[in-house]
């Protein structure tokens, strides 16, 4: 509660942690006071007397009003406003504190319903990056390598791309994997341990400048072009929104014909610069340009013209075309958030979904050598890729098969 109190003064009282500081106390001297010296500070001592009396007066009279302003919710709450009640059981002091740096982006609904998943016996939760939403954990637990009933045939069609493209977005520039002598330190990522010793990943990507803002792609998986340039992503261990096209999209087909002037893809949206364009080609090399060590540096898998496009098109061919084409849905209010690396089979057939869906997503690449992959075992306890937190829902979920699921359940129309 605060009060406003009139000021005595043009000048504001110094806090009160600072009074010490200003406080002079009188030095003792002998002065001899005439009476006219005297008169005048009888009257002072009288003003301030009068003053006092009339702040304390007006004090009081505010603090009663503020006290029945304050008094105005309990009764409200005790009246049975709902509302009010709930409020007043949640105010977040963080949260207000946050506020006046940046506005509130978060809604309601679905921390509502995660806190409501997670009473009903669900998964512990965990909150965002950004600490807006708390996800709850659905679906099965991680299981490394693992593959569901039912899934063999498509993890196997989809390891294709990883079978001719080598390398080539599993790793991020500069990986460089370091035998640590000794048990890694608690909760640190690690490739595996072994024999009194643990493999350590680094890479050069903290050196590279970093986009405010993640850089958008208009794409769709089943393309060998578009496929160039999420390799070049992972490289680059970039933060990328991809706005699917699918072959009958209503949405960001029409969007890339009406802004770029053709239906040609990828395409690629740069907030940060201002700058737009087409072509794989010119697209990775201004990739690498101005948010990895230089265009020259792009690695020759990525450069090999159309042998580049022959084996990530041969990679794709045993999936038949799926994520090329379109499956009527709903479209989110936002956009999904992906944990994934073009090179896993199980993030491609997510990716396959969320392309056919027409699903936006915020793609936090992981590949080998990424930071993030200690981030999501921070938050998680444990790393595994894909990794989804859908913030329309508040659900978070691992596991491919579950989450193609999901994706069906929930947007499918």
């Amino acid at each position: 509660l605060y009060v406003s109190m009139p000021r005595s003064s043009t000048r504001a009282s110094p806090p009160e942690s600072r009074i010490g500081a200003h406080h002079r106390r009188p030095r003792l001297c002998s002065v001899h006071l005439s009476m006219s010296t005297i008169a005048m500070s009888a009257l002072r001592a009288r003003g301030a007397l009068f003053a006092g009396a009339k702040i304390s007066s007006v004090a009081r009279a505010k603090v009663g009003t503020a006290s029945k302003m304050a008094a105005a919710p309990r009764a409200a709450a005790a009246a049975g406003d709902e509302r009010v009640s709930r409020a007043l059981r949640t105010i977040n002091t963080s949260a207000v504190k946050a506020a006046a740096s940046s506005p509130p982006t978060a809604e309601a609904e679905p921390a509502a319903a995660a806190a409501a998943a997670q009473t009903a016996g669900s998964a512990p939760a965990s909150a965002a990056p950004n600490d807006e939403i708390v996800y709850t954990l659905k679906g099965p637990q991680p299981q490394k390598f693992g593959v569901a009933d039912g899934e063999l045939a498509n993890v196997l069609t989809a390891s294709g791309s990883f079978v001719t493209r080598a390398v080539s977005g599993a790793l991020c520039e500069g990986w460089t994997p370091t035998v640590v002598e000794g048990s890694p330190p608690a909760g640190a990522y690690t490739l595996g341990e072994f024999g009194g010793r643990w493999l350590k990943e680094t890479s050069d990507v903290a050196k590279f400048p970093r986009p405010a803002a993640p850089i958008k792609l208009y794409e769709f998986e089943g393309c060998p072009f578009c496929r160039k340039v999420r390799e070049a992503v992972v490289w680059l261990d970039l933060d990328v929104e991809f706005y699917p096209c699918p072959q009958g999209g209503p949405t960001y087909r029409e969007f890339v014909k009406n802004v770029g002037g053709k239906s040609q893809f990828p395409y690629m949206v740069d907030d940060n610069t201002g700058v737009s364009m087409y072509e794989s080609d010119d697209i990775i090399d201004y990739l690498y340009d101005k948010y990895g060590p230089g265009k020259e540096k792009v690695p020759t898998l990525l450069r090999a013209g159309a042998l580049t496009v022959l084996t990530a098109g041969f990679g794709l061919a045993p999936r038949m075309g799926a994520g090329s084409r379109y499956q009527v849905a709903k479209m989110p209010a936002k956009p999904i958030t992906v944990y994934s690396y073009e090179a896993s089979p199980f993030c491609k057939l997510v990716r396959e979904k969320l392309v056919e869906l027409e699903l936006p997503h915020l793609m936090r690449t992981v590949g080998r050598g990424s930071p993030k992959r200690q981030e999501l075992k921070d938050r998680r306890g444990t790393f595994q890729a894909p990794y989804i937190e859908d913030p329309n829902t508040g659900v978070a979920m691992f596991e491919s098969s579950a989450i193609v699921k999901y994706l069906e359940e929930q947007y499918a129309a």
